[in-house]
């Protein structure tokens, strides 16, 4: 067992015990650091796999806000037999969220993003409900009639990549 304060700074302040032991451990021979090591290097081997195989999978739909304006965001996707449309993820200037976490169900997602300062939007010809408050809405049709605004999405092919980025860029 190392001494708790056995090294002294400059000024004859005493050391913490974490730090004379690492100075105490530096003091010794050479062969007796090297074993050390040694030691301490097989832990570290044989902890690696359990620590690196042994952490959750995330499988998330992110968007990432490249702008230097907060940007709100809507997300449509297939919901079982229906259309579901969700908003608003808020995000300040460059600044990522999960939008759909856990695994993807589906190979198509849509985005619909507006910049809160300067005005504008990434959209696109598919068209979903939305709502200027926050929302979850069922189904994609007769919008207008149902109290919902009709709004165009842009379409996000993930492909088979369980963790996909979407890129809101100026």
């Amino acid at each position: 067992m190392l001494p708790q304060a056995s090294l002294t700074q400059a000024k004859g302040e005493r050391i913490s015990p974490q730090l004379s032991a690492f100075f105490g451990f530096m003091r010794n021979g050479p062969s007796q650091r090297a074993t050390r090591l040694s030691m301490l290097g097989a832990a570290f081997v044989a902890a690696f796999p359990v620590l690196v195989w042994s952490a959750p999978a995330f499988a998330d739909l992110r968007v990432c806000n490249q702008t230097e304006s907060r940007v709100g965001v809507a997300i449509g996707y297939r919901d079982g037999e229906d259309w579901t449309t969700e908003g608003w993820f808020n995000l300040p200037p460059a600044a990522c969220t999960a939008v759909i976490m856990g695994e993807l169900a589906s190979r198509y997602y849509y985005v619909y993003a507006v910049d809160y300062d300067l005005g504008g939007d990434w959209s696109g010809s598919s068209y979903m409900c939305t709502r200027s408050t926050m929302f979850t809405i069922r189904g994609i049709n007769d919008c207008v009639a149902r109290g919902y605004d009709r709004t165009g999405f842009f379409e996000v092919d993930v492909g088979d990549d369980p963790n996909h980025t979407v890129q809101l860029n100026p």
